[in-house]
């Protein structure tokens, strides 16, 4: 049974539709894996089998009866526990809505439902989806399944670690400002943050406006490619989604890479890098090159600009939306959260109109000078070997704790002010065993590329089907 908790999504997926798995042994398969490692990890906020059991069963009678199969068919997977599902929990990570039940359901979380897939839970994250690391005081910091002290990455921490533990097929995070890769680089999976637009953002908790995503993480970008084609497109009750039609992505993971442009940053994006991830990223560009790629050193514009404009616009939209609690119940946020949004009551407006109002004209002249040379951008996920939880607890740490808290987020941060899709992939481990992410970023819409590109890496590499030591069995 446990050997079914190590299929792919598709796997699973194609297991359910020929005919060789039932979906509630996919459910009975995870769920023991779960209860086997989640001591260890605390991946999970809440779990209902029993309402996911009707699931599976109303998915094998669909199979026996021949009805018309989706995509993910009979597919059980657990999300971020920030994705409403009308009357069942929402905690959003915090005490504020420990109890909390939306009565509307998120477009991605019928979208998965009309392909087959069906939730059993809701995954541990940062509180209010406010840092990078998988801290939480109030359910308890998330633990690496690679090895358990140090981080998973965040927001999307039980995201991540439950999808390398092979307890979850694939789950939905978000990323502000890298909530997806991050956990996908820390904890060796896939990830992708979508262009800003992509994905429908209705009736998922919000933080930022401007820089929220949606999208998956999995065991492999053609995991990705299969859920973004489900997810990806212009949704009414969202007016902010595109209108951009979606592509099959999967269809677009040929292997194929020759002539491909990779830029490689020469500037911000290994700064402060550790060797072995530099080592880890050269290694990468060989593989790509031995498939017909090229690559191109180059330096990227106005990355002050994005920096500085970006900060401020993440500030100030987060005090915003919580600035009601702020008023009312700021003792219920943990330190760090609380400390990160103060700061944005302060920003005076026009330097957040400023901000705001430039974002365009960036991302023109941006996109204008670096994919006029290359067609991806390659850079670290994560540009220093993982630190510990108790080297990033800010809340009870030294001075300094700080400066490796913010260094995590310090490569992906950039494209969210830019709006750019971006996949973080696994590309080897560093001294402590814990995972290396490879992030490439595309020009806007360009998912299918990106997804290409780390879909050809996987073809010749296995970092992304390693098991974690956590798993024994």
């Amino acid at each position: 049974m446990s050997g079914l908790a190590d299929l792919s999504m598709i796997e699973a997926a194609d297991a359910v539709r020929a005919g060789n798995a039932t979906s509630v042994e996919l459910l009975e398969a995870v769920w023991a894996r779960m209860e086997a490692v989640n001591p260890v990890l605390n991946a999970t906020i809440w779990t209902d089998k029993e309402d996911a059991l009707k699931s599976a069963r109303a998915a094998d009678a669909a199979v026996r009866n021949k009805a018309p199969l989706g995509v993910l068919h009979g597919v059980p997977m657990m999300h971020k526990d920030m994705y409403y599902q009308a009357g069942k929990l929402s905690t959003c990570g915090s005490a504020l809505r420990r109890n909390w039940r939306p009565t509307i359901t998120a477009t991605v979380i019928e979208r998965l439902a009309a392909a087959g897939a069906y939730t059993f839970g809701g995954l541990n994250m940062a509180e209010f989806a406010q840092n990078p690391t998988g801290h939480n005081k109030t359910f308890g910091d998330c633990h690496n399944p690679w090895n358990p002290p140090y981080i998973t990455g965040g927001s999307s921490s039980g995201s991540g670690a439950s999808v390398a533990a092979r307890f979850n097929y694939m789950a939905l995070g978000s990323d502000t400002g890298g909530s997806i890769r991050l956990p996908a680089s820390a904890n060796g999976v896939s990830g992708i943050k979508p262009t800003q637009t992509r994905v429908s953002r209705y009736g998922v908790m919000p933080l930022s406006f401007t820089h929220d995503n949606v999208g998956p993480l999995c065991r492999s970008a053609r995991d990705c490619a299969r859920v973004m084609t489900v997810i990806a497109g212009h949704d009414p009750r969202d007016p902010t989604s595109a209108r951009e039609p979606v592509p099959d992505y999967e269809a677009a993971l040929t292997g194929d890479i020759r002539g491909l442009r990779i830029g490689v940053p020469t500037n911000v994006f290994f700064d402060g890098a550790d060797a072995q991830v530099i080592a880890a990223i050269d290694q990468v560009l060989e593989v790509l090159k031995a498939r017909g790629a090229i690559v191109t050193r180059l330096t990227l514009p106005m990355m002050d600009a994005v920096a500085a404009y970006g900060g401020i616009v993440s500030r100030v939209e987060a005090a915003t939306i919580h600035a009601e609690w702020m008023r009312t119940d700021s003792q219920a946020y943990g330190v760090h959260i609380s400390g990160r949004m103060y700061p944005g009551y302060a920003i005076p407006a026009p330097y957040y109109v400023e901000a705001l109002s430039r974002r365009g004209p960036v991302l023109k002249a941006f996109a204008a000078d670096v994919f006029a040379k290359v067609d991806v951008l390659i850079t670290p996920s994560i540009p220093t070997c993982l630190p510990t939880l108790a080297e990033t607890d800010i809340d009870h740490g030294p001075p300094g704790t700080e400066t490796k808290f913010m260094a995590v987020s310090a490569n992906t941060r950039p494209f969210n002010y830019l709006g750019l899709p971006a996949i973080s992939i696994p590309c080897g481990f560093d001294p402590n065993f814990c995972p290396i992410g490879l992030q490439i970023a595309g020009r806007p819409f360009a998912e299918a590329r990106i997804m290409q590109v780390a879909d050809a890496y996987q073809r010749d590499t296995d970092f992304h089907s390693r098991r974690p030591p956590v798993l024994k069995d």
